[in-house]
């Protein structure tokens, strides 16, 4: 099973970076943000230590429906706070629990209280069935003698 530092190599430098804003940034903004990246979610940042996440699902649940405003709203009061963060020794399959059973769908991962990745659940996933499919390879192998 892999850790979450052996699968951080492994994602594209593309998907490596982590979008992020500060709590003081107006909702707005980071809709804006999340639009420009083509992501759903941002985490809340300041001096390097996570304090937060917005999902558009923070958007419409907090705001939309409570007929609030996003330009005049920080996005300190929507953001999602405490977060659930991993450090690199964890594995894969601990981190698809914490995210199933807490119904997350980004697990920041942060060493020494620093946060230096984002994985998604698709992230995980799609590493779990790359570990199946190759224990399925080897048990056939097993079963042919090979």
């Amino acid at each position: 099973m892999k850790t979450v530092a052996q699968l951080l190599k492994l994602k594209d430098q593309k998907n490596q970076e982590v979008h992020q804003i500060k709590p003081d940034h107006m909702v707005l903004e980071a809709l804006m943000k999340m639009a420009e990246k083509n992501v759903g979610a941002l985490l809340v940042v300041e001096n390097d230590v996570v304090l937060g996440i917005i999902s558009e699902r923070d958007y419409a649940r907090k705001l939309v429906l409570h007929g609030r405003s996003s330009v005049g709203t920080p996005v300190r009061d929507i953001m999602v706070s405490p977060v659930i963060t991993v450090d690199t020794h964890q594995t894969v399959d601990t981190c698809l629990g914490i995210m199933s059973d807490r119904r997350l769908r980004h697990l920041p991962v942060v060493e020494d209280g620093k946060l230096i990745g984002l994985l998604s659940i698709g992230d995980l996933v799609k590493e779990a069935i790359a570990e199946q499919a190759e224990l399925i390879q080897q048990l056939e192998q097993y079963i042919r003698g090979e």
